[in-house]
């Protein structure tokens, strides 16, 4: 009897390929929740609950490649990862703006610019800066992640959370933190990726490549999953 490659691959002790799988498992079941609960809300929440589904779908279906690329190759799948993020860290932001009804642009751009410049520097492409091209694009993604962080805390989202007041205020809050801590282990797996040098020993000293996917499996999970639970949660509560 053949077994699939994947079966075959995913050896004792692969963490990083475990929370692959766990990974895209997740995702996938967190899709068919968010589609059938879409009939449990009211009309106003359907398209949130519906982008949220697109979230982890996109999501799951990026990690079945990602968790094959690991097991064939035991190398960190900056491409597929960069791919699923540019499609779904853009949704992420428009449910910020579903909730308060304000930021759009805004917050689609930055985060746009975020995961394009990370990308140049990361990928080591478009190195127009020469020796300095990855601390520079990481700088500028860097700038956009706290434009993020700053419109959804006190910009035009979060002042119409406030004025909004309630649930709505609470979920934005709620929303906030996993922008701030969930997606602050990114940047920390982007220094780790460009690093060179003496600073290289000293971060590769704090978490390994394989440490940093681990992280990224996990954080995706909890960020994806949980912006929609937090949706979900206001949406239900308003039922």
């Amino acid at each position: 009897m053949n077994l699939p490659i994947l079966a075959i691959n995913l050896g004792t002790g692969d963490f990083v390929g475990f929370t692959f799988f766990i990974g895209s498992m997740a995702m996938l079941a967190a899709t068919v929740f968010f589609f059938i609960e879409r009939d449990s809300v009211e009309q106003k929440w359907k398209l949130s609950l519906t982008v949220s589904g697109l979230i982890t779908g996109i999501a799951a279906v990026h990690y079945y490649y990602m968790r094959s690329a690991w097991l064939e190759t035991g190398l960190s799948p900056t491409e597929f990862r960069y791919i699923d993020w540019i499609l779904t860290v853009p949704l992420m932001c428009v449910e910020f703006y579903l909730l308060t009804g304000a930021g759009l642009k805004k917050l689609v751009w930055w985060s746009v610019v975020m995961l394009l410049t990370g990308y140049f520097g990361e990928a080591g492409i478009l190195s127009i800066f020469g020796n300095h091209s990855a601390g520079i694009w990481g700088a500028i993604g860097g700038a956009a992640y706290v434009m993020i962080v700053l419109e959804v805390l006190n910009g035009e989202v979060g002042q119409a959370a406030k004025k909004a007041g309630g649930k709505i205020e609470n979920a934005n809050k709620l929303l906030l933190y996993f922008i701030v801590i969930g997606w602050g282990i990114y940047p920390l797996g982007y220094l780790i990726g460009t690093a060179d040098g003496q600073w290289y020993q000293f971060l590769n000293n704090l978490i390994s490549d394989s440490g940093r996917d681990l992280v990224y499996n996990i954080g995706d999970a909890i960020n994806k999953i949980g912006f929609g639970l937090v949706i979900w949660s206001v949406a239900r509560s308003e039922k």
